[in-house]
């Protein structure tokens, strides 16, 4: 029995909650010299990306609501499989300029 397409959205906000809170204070040169820090930001991307992929696959109509579905999908696969590439400065811009839209639309429609 699947997951509730809610329970996804959840995950996915809670994640993205984390990444505000890790990240409060700090500016892109931290974020470099700090490898726990990174270690965070990416994992937690990860599981906005998973999660957000687990709800197309149980809701397409919902998930398709989300924009940028394709490319927030493709981040994590980035993360996860380009490990040894990852650009921090990509990192640290999807972070300050493209969450907090995202967490509006999610959080829009987990209340909706």
């Amino acid at each position: 029995m699947p997951r509730d397409a809610r329970a996804y959205l959840w995950d996915a906000v809670h994640a993205a909650d984390l990444l505000s809170e890790f990240s409060k204070g700090e500016d892109f040169a931290g974020y470099r010299a700090n490898a726990m820090l990174r270690s965070a930001v990416e994992r937690q991307f990860e599981i906005v990306g998973e999660a957000l992929n687990q709800l197309s696959k149980v809701d397409g109509e919902l998930a398709a609501q989300i924009p940028d579905l394709g490319r927030i999908v493709a981040f994590r696969n980035i993360l996860i499989h380009g490990y040894a590439t990852v650009d921090d400065a990509l990192v640290w811009q999807v972070l300050t300029e493209r969450l907090p839209g995202l967490v509006d639309v999610l959080r829009r429609l987990l209340e909706g």
